[in-house]
């Protein structure tokens, strides 16, 4: 019985050529031919020049080729005619174009040859199988149109969000305003001022990540950008200095060292943009290198005062009953929402930008040095001092050039400026507020500087504004120096009561500069002027201002009294001047006599005019006509 047959295929072994042996044992094999190399192998192994007919001749016959092998042994005969082998080959081509020629006229013509399809039996087709060809269709044609709609909503997504940008133009965006570097596969960004000449031991490393547009289902995901930042933990929230300056009461208030930032306060959502966290995490770190700058000062710094740093907050005083609180105000988001007070929330934005200010200023003067003069000195030395030795400077000179006030010094200067400031300018608004005669007016200099700043004050009365008394404040740090109308200087302390006084005696000394101005106006003798007046009572601060006229005709006699305690006062005495009373030698004019005796004292209230220099001024017109 035969064994049923098995089909057996034969292939070649799929061995490749061996194109090279490394030294480490690998072998590097040659690459099998694709179809079209091979074709193009096999086409370059025929030879196109070889005539045809020279095989049509070969011997088919052993006789033949016996006959054949005596004719190789023959010497070479040359054609006897050299145009012999293009003959014939423009006599097979003349052949093969004839022949062309006649199949052309066989189809064209149809005279010589019909050609008919083969009749075939229809093939049989099934209801079944043509429905089910034609769903495949379909299941086609859909899969095909779903992946063009995805395709066409990924790109309406990317059109509709403006802020959609590629990863790698996000990522040199990134690159032109934050240092980069990239560690194995990850990228990584300082956010520290080191660069800009920062010498804080805490660093900002961040990890630039990158984000997905579209979820794993299909589902459009709107982002802000491709690329995603990764903050360091100790540097997650929002921070800001507070400055508050507040009355105190006892020497210390220990009540808001426990100060911290109000819940009230937002904090970065997470899917923020990567500049804006950037850029809070560095303000971040940027306030806590800050406030360690200014605990190590307090703690190091020896003041009249003491300074106090408790947990986050550094407490000094700066006059008495004046408190200067810097806290550092640091909210992630995970802290317990604490209730604060208005009054505790008072913060100075003024002092707390000239502290960002200070530290800038510390950056740069720790990245710039001094150019070396001449090229071999030595780096850093600055200008004033090169010059010492030329100048011979003293050794007191070269100790005072060489101390540097600190942070806390100079934000403390600050801060006593701007508190003298505005307790002067309370006093002066007060004034003009309570004190309607005469008019006070203040003109602030707008070119101040943080140590220093200067007010213009005007005195002056309604309808006799030709009169004035100016006055010039420039304050200091703990004092203020006053420039009077006639060109003396006055240094008073940082007690706004000084500045109460001295204002209240410069308006006494108004009126009575007034009265003097319209006795020259109207003909009156000025017969003494006093401006501080030891005479009378004694009051309870300001002196008083005094001055005496005499009328034309020198009958009458008016004394003016002026004090910031007991107010104005005016009495006036009648002379008869053909009387002599006077018998002393020393007495050489009538009028000196007149002074002496009873005067009667006028009620200023019960005359006419808006205000005094008003109704001294009527008083003095009717009486010169009497």
């Amino acid at each position: 019985m035969a064994a049923p047959s098995v089909s057996v295929s034969v292939e070649s072994a799929i061995e490749h050529q061996i194109q090279e042996v490394r030294y480490d044992g690998q072998e590097v094999y040659v690459s099998p031919l694709s179809m079209s190399e091979n074709l193009s192998k096999l086409a370059h192994k025929i030879d196109f020049f070889k005539d045809e007919s020279e095989e049509k001749g070969k011997p088919t016959s052993e006789g033949e080729k016996e006959s054949d092998e005596e004719k190789v042994l023959a010497p070479f005969q040359p054609s006897l005619w050299p145009w012999d082998s293009v003959r014939n080959k423009l006599k097979a081509a003349f052949t093969e174009i004839s022949v062309l020629y006649d199949v052309l006229n066989i189809v064209k013509e149809k005279h010589y040859m019909v050609t008919d399809p083969v009749s075939q039996d229809p093939p049989e087709l099934k209801a079944s199988l043509q429905m089910l060809a034609k769903k495949k269709s379909l299941v086609a044609a859909a899969q095909i149109l779903s992946v063009g709609a995805e395709r066409l909503k990924r790109v309406q997504a990317e059109m509709a969000s403006n802020t959609q940008e590629n990863f790698l133009m996000e990522l040199l965006k990134l690159r032109k305003n934050w240092r980069l570097k990239k560690v194995h596969n990850t990228i990584l960004g300082e956010l520290s001022y080191k660069s800009a000449g920062s010498r804080f031991w805490q660093g900002g490393t961040f990890e630039v990540l990158k984000t997905s547009d579209l979820a794993a289902e299909g589902e459009v995901v709107y982002k802000k950008s491709s690329l995603d930042v990764s903050i360091p933990s100790e540097l997650e929230g929002v921070a800001y200095i507070q400055v508050e300056v507040k009355n105190v009461t006892d020497l210390m208030d220990m009540t808001s060292a426990t100060l911290k930032m109000p819940a009230g306060l937002g904090s970065v959502p997470t899917d923020a943009y990567w500049q804006q966290k950037l850029e809070v995490a560095q303000n971040v770190l940027f306030c806590k290198e800050l406030f360690a700058q200014l605990a190590r000062e307090a703690v190091q710094v020896k003041g009249t005062t003491p300074h106090m740093v408790v947990g986050n907050q550094i407490l000094t005083n700066v006059f008495p009953g004046i408190q200067l609180s810097i806290v550092l105000c640091h909210y992630t988001g995970k802290e317990k929402k604490v209730n604060l007070s208005p009054h505790k929330l008072e913060h100075n934005h003024v002092l707390e930008h000239s502290l960002h200010q200070l530290l800038r200023e510390v950056h740069d003067r720790n990245l710039r040095y001094s150019p070396p003069h001449p090229v071999n000195a030595m780096l850093g030395m600055t200008k004033r001092r090169r010059l010492a030795g030329p100048k011979a400077m003293s050794r007191q000179e070269l100790m005072e050039m060489g101390e540097n006030e600190s942070l806390l010094e100079q934000i403390l200067k600050q801060t006593k400026h701007a508190v003298l400031r505005i307790r002067s300018m309370h006093v002066i608004d007060q004034l003009a507020i309570s004190i309607q005669d005469p008019q006070i007016c203040a003109h602030w200099n707008c070119l101040n500087n943080s140590l220093e700043s200067s007010v213009r004050i005007s005195i002056t009365s309604y309808c006799y504004e030709t009169i004035r008394t100016p006055l010039v404040l420039i304050i200091g740090i703990e004092s203020i120096r006053v420039i009077m109308k006639d060109g003396r200087v006055c240094t008073l302390s940082f007690e706004d009561n000084e500045l109460r006084d001295l204002l209240q005696w410069q308006i006494c000394q108004h009126h009575a500069h007034s009265i003097q101005n319209l006795a020259k106006l109207q003909g009156w003798q000025v017969l003494s002027s006093i401006v501080s007046s030891g005479h009378g009572d004694m009051e309870t601060y300001g002196t008083t201002s005094n001055v005496m006229l005499a009328s034309p005709k020198g009958n009458i006699i008016l004394a003016f009294h002026s004090n910031p305690v007991s107010g104005h006062k005016l009495a006036i005495k009648k002379v008869d001047p053909a009387v002599d009373t006077h018998s002393s030698p020393a007495v050489t004019a009538s009028k000196w006599a007149s002074l002496s005796g009873e005067f009667q004292e006028v009620n200023l209230n019960q005359l006419e005019g808006r205000n005094l220099v008003g109704k001294i001024d009527m008083l003095m017109a009717r009486l010169t006509l009497s």
